[in-house]
């Protein structure tokens, strides 16, 4: 499952990830319908969620702040707003990387995608660079 973070809801970005995503696509809002979802609830929800990839651009709050878990991953695309339809085509990337392709590999990972890097942490918390393309 991959869940989409409040400011990746325009219906391009879910529609185009659903053209080449096996799993289901979703909204973080519909993982607690009809509330309003602060980010620090977020890695709560992931964690009831069945082995979720939530995908966002607010670095600010989740890169190095979130507690890894193995029930969930998190792949922050550290871009402007105004570049959120492009998150399709960079998180097939993303998830197309060896270290990244299946669930397994990726559940425990908070991700942080930049135009010339792709950097991870797990549980210890040290930071993992790989050459982002």
């Amino acid at each position: 499952m991959i869940v989409l973070d409040e400011n990746l809801q325009d219906r391009r970005i879910r529609d185009a990830i659903a053209q080449w995503y096996q799993g289901q696509v979703v909204s973080i809002r519909e993982l607690r319908p009809g509330t309003v979802i602060k980010d620090d609830a977020i890695p709560s929800l992931l964690q009831r969620a069945d082995q979720a990839t939530f995908i966002t651009i607010n670095a600010d709050d989740f890169w190095l702040r979130v507690q890894p878990s193995q029930r969930f991953c998190i792949l922050v695309f550290d871009l402007p707003k105004e570049r959120s339809l492009e998150i399709p085509q960079l998180a097939r990337a993303v998830l197309q990387n060896d270290l990244l392709k299946s669930k397994a590999a990726r559940m425990g990972k908070i991700i942080r995608w930049s135009p010339t890097l792709i950097e991870y942490y797990e549980s210890n918390r040290r930071i993992q660079q790989m050459e982002s393309h």
